[in-house]
């Protein structure tokens, strides 16, 4: 009898060159977002917005559905339900409490809006399926371009801040002692998180985007508590997570995301083994 699943529906290297062309576009795209998802993933773990993440994506999921029904661009689609959602997290939820109640509802509204936009839309069945799981030969030019454009954007607006972010991250009541604008810092990081979760989605999907704007950065915080190596190990492991997973769905027959979720997790699992050996390891050297 032949078995239910063979290793040969799952990945076939057959003219893996030629298709690695092809899809030059998805590469660029995984390498930019996994580098800029890791960055800002530091600071997404550091200000207890894990949850957040899931929220924003879930609103722009809506926003991608409604441009494709209507005729628009998914991209701008995206961006706008993304936006909305952040924007309103920084706004009302000042406090953990307020910003989980106000994530708690917009995930299902949003989730369900999509759902919705989506069962309306006639055909094109892959990309309506691949605004929730990711599908890599979705990146075009143009959409490259805008991917490439909004992650400067975050990536130099991340820089721009990143003392005052730092320290309204890590102890907000001093930095706002200090005199940090408090509120004008959260609501920008909110607006640039907002903006690299869009175009998160048109690669990975909508359901698993914390993969690479969340698992990175945990990552990282289970080898370093470095201001300096937190960052590159996040961005490195983001990198290799999402380059990674689209190399090995080249050669596969599923979606894009269960690879990239998957090489994420196992990141995360061995810096989780490795600071449990450290900790076992280091009072013996005492």
């Amino acid at each position: 009898m032949r078995p239910m699943l063979d290793w040969g529906d799952v990945f076939s290297f057959q003219d893996y060159g030629e298709l690695l062309a092809l899809l030059s576009n998805s590469l660029i795209a995984g390498a930019v977002l996994g580098v800029v998802g890791g960055l800002i993933g530091v600071f997404v773990m550091q200000r207890d917005l894990a949850f957040a993440v899931h929220g924003v994506s879930e609103l722009s999921f809506a926003g991608a559905a409604a441009a494709l029904l209507f005729g628009g661009s998914v991209v701008v689609g995206s961006l706008s339900g993304a936006l909305v959602a952040a924007i309103l997290i920084g706004v009302l939820g000042a406090k953990a409490r307020d910003r989980n109640s106000i994530v708690g509802v917009l995930m299902p509204f949003g989730l369900g809006l999509g759902i919705l936009f989506l069962s309306l839309v006639d055909g094109r069945t892959a990309n309506r399926f691949g605004l929730l799981t990711g599908q890599i030969v979705s990146v075009s030019s143009p959409d490259l371009g805008w991917l490439i454009g909004i992650s400067a954007v975050v990536l130099v607006g991340l820089l721009l801040m990143w003392h005052p972010l730092r320290f309204d991250s890590l102890d907000a009541e001093s930095a706002a002692a200090r005199g940090v604008p408090v509120r004008a810092v959260s609501l920008t990081f909110m607006v640039l998180l907002g903006l690299i979760v869009a175009v998160s989605v048109h690669i990975i999907g909508a359901l698993l985007v914390m993969a690479l704007l969340v698992t990175p950065a945990a990552a990282a915080m289970r080898l370093s508590s470095g201001p300096v190596a937190v960052p590159l190990l996040a961005s490195l492991f983001g990198f290799t997570a999402a380059v990674g997973g689209i190399l090995l769905a080249l050669a596969g027959t599923l979606p894009v995301s269960p690879y990239i979720t998957t090489i994420s997790f196992l990141i995360y699992a061995g810096c989780w083994i490795t600071q449990r050996v450290r900790s076992r390891v280091r009072p013996v050297g005492r």
